[in-house]
């Protein structure tokens, strides 16, 4: 998985914190790309997103927080929204899932979703 970013959640302790920022705003091959940890779905997004997506909304955006894995596009906005689930131990998702997906010419392709196994399990 390269080249691989990252953002801090709610749960990441301070060593991680310094590490990671709260937010990953990019351009990927022509496609803008906004990566946070809590971010909300097309619709419903966080206040704080809600306004930042008003003056300037990407063309993908990438959230996480529910562990509930969704790949949507929100048309008002002209995006596509990726949530991917969740890979860890932790939270109350059955299926440890991740998103792997091509940038290419500004537009996303070959995405593939990739169960990591059962929470609480390691994979085979």
């Amino acid at each position: 998985f390269r080249p691989l970013r990252g953002v801090y959640g709610n749960i990441d302790d301070a060593k991680i914190r310094r590490h990671l920022p709260l937010d990953q705003r990019f351009d990927c091959e022509g496609l803008d790309v906004w990566i946070t940890h809590i971010g909300g779905y097309p619709g419903r997004y966080s206040q704080r997103v809600r306004q930042l997506m008003a003056a300037d909304p990407p063309g993908l955006f990438i959230c996480g927080h529910s562990h509930i894995l969704k790949v949507m596009p929100d048309h008002k906005l002209g995006l596509l929204h990726i949530n991917p689930g969740a890979c860890g131990q932790h939270g109350f998702h059955k299926v440890r899932t991740v998103v792997r997906f091509e940038v290419a010419e500004g537009r996303v392709g070959k995405l593939e979703v990739i169960e990591l196994g059962l929470r609480g399990r390691p994979s085979s």
